[in-house]
């Protein structure tokens, strides 16, 4: 039994003999009896060379660091997954956008063939009724692509016709545009 545990059992047993006045004064001479112990403690774990903090060692450190290396993984990569949904969402959004135009350019370009279509349709077929040397002249005039396009849908023995009564530089141009239309290795596809 330790020395301030047997004068607080020797202080709480004359404490209840004697059952008077000094009581309370006995009972507290008793506490402080066993706080002084704690004190005496508490000094003699101080460091001794007067430092407040003591002196971590390289093993400290890495266990400091071991331990909190899970948790700034996870936070690293909680900030990476936010910065990676930001930009998904950003490249989302402009997914959309780009769908939206492609969608509104796909039905521009539909409307623009078919008109086209129809328009060569009716053009080929006032070339079809208009006598060479009349045709010529309006033809050197167009885009050298739907001159083209007008001179293959006609009949073979007008469209040489037109060629014939053509400026010579014009009707290469012509020509050499429908030879590579009839070429196979050219695609027709230009998308």
């Amino acid at each position: 039994m330790t020395k301030g545990k047997f004068m607080m059992t020797a202080a709480v047993s004359s404490a209840s003999a004697s059952k008077g006045r000094f009581a309370p004064k006995l009972l507290a001479a008793a506490a402080l009896l066993l706080l002084v112990p704690q004190v005496n403690a508490q000094q003699a774990t101080a460091p001794l060379n007067g430092a407040q903090f003591p002196t971590t060692t390289g093993q400290d450190i890495e266990k400091f660091c071991t331990n909190i290396a899970d948790s700034a993984r996870d936070q690293r990569y909680l900030l990476q997954k936010q910065e990676l949904e930001k930009l998904q969402s950003g490249v989302d959004e402009r997914i959309v956008v780009l769908e939206t135009r492609k969608a509104e350019y796909e039905d521009w370009l539909k409307r623009r063939n078919d008109f086209l279509a129809r328009a060569q349709v009716g053009l080929v077929d006032i070339y079809k009724t208009m006598k060479a040397d009349a045709a010529a002249p309006r033809l050197e005039a167009m885009e050298p692509g739907i001159a083209a396009a007008i001179i293959m849908k006609l009949p073979a023995r007008q469209s040489g016709l037109i060629l014939s009564e053509m400026d010579p530089k014009k009707a290469g141009m012509i020509s050499s545009i429908l030879s590579s239309a009839s070429d196979p290795n050219t695609s027709k596809d230009r998308s």
